[in-house]
C-alpha cells in the first residue's frame, strides 16, 4: 500500500497477534484499532466505521473449530452487510477457507502470514469496502429519486391531445431518445414521466435535472461525477446523473438553456456513450435513454447556429409537440374539475362545482402559463371561497393585455429592450426568473443582453 488508506479492526483475543498487525498496518492504513473483545464489534462499527475487519475465527483456548468466528461473522453481517471481513486463523484448511466465503467472509488468512500478502489483501479489502459504498448510495439515490415518482395522470380529451395519447402509445416498445417540445407550464415533465412508465426501461432508474438551473461551472461535476480530490471542496466522490441513471433513462429539462461549451460535452457523451469523472482516469460506460424538453424554438436555435444541429439528431429520434392549454377546448372544464377535486380534499373545503359564469370565465382566459397556470388559479380559488360553488369572482385572473394607441412607441427592439429591463426588475436581477417572466430561455435571454449592449 503505497498511500495510507482505509480504517482497521483487528479482532483477537491474543494480545500479542493485535500488537503484531498493529505495528505491521499502521504505516500503510489510516487508522488501526484493535480488541480482545468480539461482543464490542458492533460498538466498532457504529463509533469507528471501519473498511475492514481482521477476525480470529477462535476466541477459546484450544478451539479450533472456527464456529465462534462464523458466529461473529453472522453478528457482523446483520450490523452491515456490506462490511469487508476478512478471517485470521492458526488452523487454516480449504474446507474452512470455503465456508467463509460463503458465510460472506472477503478472504482468509492463516498464522503465521506473510507480510507482503497480508497487505495486499488489506488493500484489497479496503478497496472492495470502497466500492460497496459506492454501490450502496447509488443505490439509495436511485430509490430516492424513484420514491417520488409514480404513474402520471395526465388528463385530456380533446382531439389534439387524443392524438398526443395515440403517438405515446406507438412509443411503447421504443427506446428511442425523445424531445419533447411545448410552452412553459403545459405538462412537459408529466408526459417525459409517462414515456418513462409506459417503456422497456420502467422499474430502471429514472433521473430527472433541470439543465435551466444548472451553472455552466457546475454542468461537468452534476452529468459526469468527480472523483475525491478533483477540486477543493470534492471531499469525497459523486457520481453524475449519468452513472446514476444508466440502465434506466435520463431526463434532461429546459435542453435548450445549454451554451455551446457544454452542448460540445453532451453530445461527447451521447456519441461515445461513456463519461469521464471530473479528476477521473478511466472512462465509465453508460446506458441511458435521453428524453429532453425545451419551451424554446429549437430548430430557429439551430437556423442561427445557438444549438448544435449534431446534438438536436441525437435527442430527437422522435419529437412530440404539448399543446398549449388555450388550444385544447373543453380540456380546460375538464381539469379546473380535477383540480377542483384535489385542492378541495387537500383543505377539506366542502365545495361541489363550478358556477356557469365562472366556467365562460375560464373558458374566455387565454392561459398564458398553460395548465400549472389554471391549477394555481383553482388552488387559489378553493382557498379564498366561502360557498359549496366556485363562482367567476373567486378567479382573480389576469386582465387582457390593453391595446396600444397610435402615438405609442412601437419600434420592436425598443419594446423588446424595454421589456427585459421590467423582466429584470420584477425578478430582482434573476435571469432563471426574467427568462420565465418573457417565455424566453435563459441562454436567449443573455444574448439579447449582449446584443444591446453593443448597440
Amino acid at each position: 500500500m503505497t498511500t495510507k488508506q482505509g480504517k482497521i479492526l483487528i479482532v483477537d483475543d491474543n494480545e500479542d497477534i493485535l500488537f503484531a498487525l498493529n505495528l505491521l498496518l499502521q504505516p500503510h492504513v489510516e487508522k488501526v484499532k484493535v480488541t480482545t473483545q468480539p461482543e464490542r464489534i458492533a460498538h466498532f462499527i457504529e463509533t469507528f466505521a471501519p473498511d475492514v475487519i481482521l477476525l480470529d475465527m477462535n476466541f477459546t483456548k484450544d478451539a479450533d473449530s472456527g464456529h465462534e468466528g462464523f458466529f461473529w461473522l453472522k453478528k457482523i453481517k446483520e450490523t452491515d452487510s456490506d462490511a469487508v471481513v476478512i478471517f485470521v486463523t492458526a488452523y487454516s484448511d480449504t474446507e474452512k477457507a470455503v465456508q467463509a466465503i460463503k458465510a460472506g467472509a472477503t478472504d482468509f488468512i492463516p498464522k503465521p502470514w506473510a507480510k507482503d500478502k497480508l497487505l495486499a489483501t488489506v488493500a484489497s479489502g479496503v478497496e472492495l469496502r470502497r466500492k460497496r459504498t459506492e454501490v450502496s448510495q447509488l443505490k439509495k439515490q436511485v430509490a430516492a429519486l424513484e420514491s417520488n415518482l409514480s404513474f402520471p395522470e395526465v388528463i385530456g380529451e380533446s382531439q389534439v391531445m387524443q392524438s398526443l395519447f395515440e403517438t405515446i402509445d406507438k412509443l411503447k416498445n421504443a427506446d428511442a431518445n425523445i424531445l419533447i417540445l411545448g410552452e412553459n407550464g403545459t405538462g412537459k415533465d408529466l408526459i417525459a414521466n409517462l414515456l418513462y412508465c409506459c417503456s422497456p426501461r420502467a422499474g430502471k432508474p429514472f433521473v430527472h435535472i433541470d439543465l435551466g438551473a444548472i451553472p455552466e461551472t457546475l454542468f461537468e461535476s452534476e452529468l459526469f461525477g468527480y472523483e475525491k480530490g478533483a477540486f477543493t471542496d470534492a471531499k469525497k466522490e459523486k457520481a453524475g446523473r449519468f452513472e446514476i441513471a444508466s440502465g434506466g433513462t435520463l431526463f434532461l429539462d429546459e435542453i435548450g438553456n445549454l451554451t455551446p461549451a457544454t452542448q460540445m460535452k453532451l453530445l461527447t457523451a451521447i456519441e461515445k456513450q461513456q463519461i469521464m469523472r471530473l479528476g477521473g482516469t478511466s472512462p465509465i460506460h453508460i446506458n441511458v435513454r435521453l428524453l429532453c424538453a425545451t419551451n424554446v424554438d429549437i430548430h430557429e436555435m439551430v437556423a442561427r447556429s445557438y444549438f448544435r444541429q449534431d446534438l438536436l439528431y441525437r435527442i430527437n429520434t422522435i419529437e412530440l409537440h404539448i399543446p398549449p392549454l388555450r388550444e385544447r377546448g373543453k380540456d380546460i372544464e375538464l381539469l379546473a374539475g380535477h383540480f377542483l377535486h384535489r385542492f378541495a380534499k387537500k383543505y377539506k373545503k366542502d365545495i361541489r362545482c363550478i358556477s356557469t359564469s365562472a366556467l365562460r370565465k375560464l373558458n374566455a382566459y387565454n392561459w398564458p402559463g398553460n395548465v400549472r397556470e389554471l391549477q394555481h388559479a383553482m388552488e387559489r380559488a378553493v382557498i379564498l371561497a366561502s360557498g359549496y360553488t366556485l363562482s367567476a369572482d373567486d378567479f382573480m385572473l389576469k386582465p387582457a393585455p390593453v391595446r396600444k394607441t397610435k402615438s405609442e412607441n412601437l419600434n420592436l427592439e425598443e419594446l423588446e429592450q424595454s421589456a427585459i429591463e421590467k423582466a429584470l426588475e420584477q425578478a430582482d436581477g434573476n435571469m432563471n426568473q426574467a427568462a420565465e417572466l418573457l417565455g424566453i430561455s435563459r441562454f436567449t435571454l443573455y444574448r439579447k443582453i449582449d446584443k444591446y449592449k453593443q448597440r
